[in-house]
């Protein structure tokens, strides 16, 4: 969280300045990006608009364009969820359509935005970014469809989400709703597939068996781990 007294166009700002000014800058960029692309012209423009100097625009978003573009994704997260309401007694499977589903419509109110922004994190200087918002994406709609695991299947349900989620995205943004639907239908009968597959599975076994090796071949073949 940026302070507010450090910014010099924030008088008397409380602890909510930096958060409100993020919202407000993201704004301009949102209304500007169809034009002038997703870049530093962009962030210096919207910053502008918002009376923030080049010292100030700094400080309230020091990675630039890769800053504005977590603000636009994580706010599409929000968007969604609040769309998505409570899932009720909906299935598994219809949960997850429902999530990618209104992930993908949230970023589609800001399409032409949205575009210039998902062409700039298709950069390959951009993959670590690209990655990272998909993961937290995936980890929000997991959360909403009642996952709760905190073992292996944590980690390989986000990263299946996220697999599906860049392409799908892509695909919204730039082919239409209806292959994007398509292409999640598709995926997700693959990833209920997998979770059934995997049920009952012991994928912690291997890490078990390395660790009584390792002990053994530490403490000798009889002895307890201490």
């Amino acid at each position: 969280m940026i302070e507010a007294p450090h910014l010099s166009n924030a008088p008397g700002a409380g602890p909510d300045w930096a958060d409100r000014m993020e919202q407000s800058v993201l704004d301009a960029a949102v209304r500007l990006a169809p034009t002038r692309g997703w870049n530093s012209r962009l962030v210096r423009a919207a910053c502008a608009e918002n009376d923030l100097s080049e010292g100030d625009q700094e400080l309230l978003l020091p990675n630039g364009a890769r800053d504005l573009a977590a603000l636009l994704s994580r706010r599409h997260d929000a968007r969604a969820l609040e769309a998505l309401g409570d899932p009720g007694t909906m299935k598994i499977r219809a949960r997850i359509a429902a999530a990618v589903s209104a992930r993908m419509e949230a970023g589609a109110a800001d399409l032409e935005a949205t575009k210039r922004c998902a062409g700039f994190l298709a950069l390959p200087t951009n993959a670590d970014l690209s990655l990272s918002l998909a993961w937290e994406s995936a980890d929000h709609l997991w959360r909403w469809a009642g996952d709760t695991t905190t073992d292996w299947n944590h980690y390989s349900k986000r990263t299946i989400l996220s697999g599906i989620l860049i392409p799908a995205l892509t695909l919204r943004w730039f082919e239409g709703r209806e292959r994007a639907e398509a292409f999640v239908s598709a995926r997700i009968d693959n990833v209920m597939a997998f979770e059934k597959w995997k049920a009952g599975k012991d994928f912690e076994a291997p890490v078990r068996r390395a660790t009584e090796l390792l002990s053994r071949l530490r403490y000798g073949r009889d002895n307890p781990l201490p």
